[in-house]
């Protein structure tokens, strides 16, 4: 939200009702809307509560909020109590949790949401010179307040502007002179300005072209040239078109210590992701290859059978079958089939669902996030600062593949962070179009 110039009057102030999907997305969100109120209803913290015990993200996300309401809580919490900074409103805690037009009877059913609901057209019926609007994150949720005539938004921080937009990270069919590209097959590199006839984005990929003449490029800003892209193999897997050999190229690139791979199901994110960091075991102490655990229709894991590897195996499969595929290119007489193995073994290589890694220091290491179009924008802000010396981070995924409630193209992590690093040193991004799994998996992806 925009901040305004100068004070705002009573008047103009709008007053903001927070779900609980505001508070999981965002512990920080009261913190988010300029010089407005907030009112968090009774009932967002009790669903919190029950939140709070757990290492989930919304476990996290609970508590810090829970924490941050005592801190700043000062006599009682149903007068208004300022938010912490100079510019910004007030926040209650407000307990009535029935109005004029019953919610509850509405919609004929005692839950969480409608007690919700109840509580934001009070605060509509008790503020009549004043805008009030209900945020959340439930799509549902929304469209009932406005059936009730209730003012109801998403949540914007943390949401980029348009997913047909998002950097794609590579531009193709760009012009260049038959020299340049020469220059580029001879001697690896040519002078970007020429070619570009602007500045470019750093680590930007191209392909150059010339009649039936063509190289693909990155661009390197710190010398301002044009490297050539060469296909080479990253044990045993070989880039099976242009965009395959990009995401490879900035994978094994040492100077690129933050990599994201966007694309749909088959287009070899994960398995180019793996086989790129095998290629590169010596230069790191271990590799990691996680990825969020979303249960099945939203239920806990907890009910599945058996211990807890039991319960996590079938979330991990996917990655162990990507490891398979790497280590059915060689024979088992191979030095690099029993490489694999043993780094299993061992634990240099580890295949785990990421909260068992979330809290710890990663350091020396090459660490792969696969599905991270399932992750908020703060989840992957809590990954990436747990980076130390010498760590590369890599977060595969498909922005239009969510599976997680209250996210969506415009809100997950990875699209985020695609939106916020983009034309950052350290950083490259590719997104892949061309699906390789095999024909019949294009055809869906094209058809279905």
């Amino acid at each position: 939200m925009a901040k305004r110039a100068g004070k705002t009057s009573i008047g103009e102030k709008k007053i903001f009702v927070l779900d609980t999907s505001v508070i999981i997305y965002d512990h920080t969100a009261m913190r988010n809307f300029d010089e407005h109120d907030v009112v968090i209803p009774i009932t967002v913290l009790e669903e919190l509560d029950n939140f709070k015990k757990g290492n989930d993200t919304k476990n996290f996300s609970a508590r810090e909020f829970t924490r941050y309401i005592d801190k700043h809580s000062q006599e009682s919490l149903q007068n208004w109590t300022s938010i912490n900074g100079p510019t910004r409103g007030k926040f209650k805690i407000e307990l009535n949790t029935s109005s004029k037009v019953n919610a509850e009877k509405i919609f004929d059913e005692k839950k969480a949401d409608h007690r919700i609901l109840n509580t934001a057209l009070f605060v509509s019926e008790n503020n009549p010179g004043r805008k009030v609007i209900l945020v959340t994150k439930d799509v549902n949720l929304r469209i009932k307040a406005k059936s009730l005539n209730l003012l109801a938004q998403d949540y914007e921080t943390g949401k980029i502007k348009s997913v047909d937009e998002l950097y794609t990270g590579n531009s193709e069919d760009v012009k260049a002179t038959n020299e340049q590209i020469a220059s580029i097959y001879n001697k690896g590199n040519t002078p970007a300005k020429p070619v570009l006839k602007r500045n470019g984005l750093p680590n930007h990929y191209y392909i150059l072209k010339n009649g039936s003449q063509s190289v693909l490029a990155r661009y390197n800003q710190e010398d301002e040239t044009m490297q050539r892209v060469i296909k080479t193999a990253a044990f045993g897997v070989i880039p099976k078109n242009a965009e395959q050999a990009f995401a490879l190229d900035a994978i094994m690139n040492p100077d690129i210590k933050l990599v994201t791979i966007q694309g749909v199901a088959g287009t070899g994110k994960t398995l180019l992701s793996l086989a790129g960091a095998l290629e590169q075991r010596r230069n790191y102490h271990q590799i990691y290859l996680a990825r969020p655990i979303v249960p099945l229709s939203n239920k806990d894991i907890g009910y599945l059978p058996g211990d807890v590897n039991s319960k996590l195996n079938p979330y991990m499969e996917p990655l162990w079958d990507n490891l398979k595929y790497i280590r059915s290119q060689f024979s088992e007489k191979d030095k690099e089939h029993k490489q694999l193995n043993e780094m299993v073994e061992s634990q240099k290589l580890v295949v785990c669902p990421l909260a068992y890694i979330r809290g710890r220091s990663l350091s020396n290491v090459f660490f792969i996030v696969d599905e991270a179009q399932n992750l908020t924008p703060h989840e992957v802000k809590t990954i990436i600062t747990r980076a130390g010396e010498n760590t590369k981070i890599v977060f595969t995924g498909d922005v239009n593949q969510i599976d997680t409630p209250y996210l969506d193209a415009q809100s997950n992590g990875l699209s985020y962070l695609i939106e916020k690093l983009k034309g950052q040193p350290l950083y490259a991004h590719i997104t892949l179009q061309k699906g390789e799994r095999s024909a019949l998996a294009n055809l869906a992806n094209d058809l279905l």
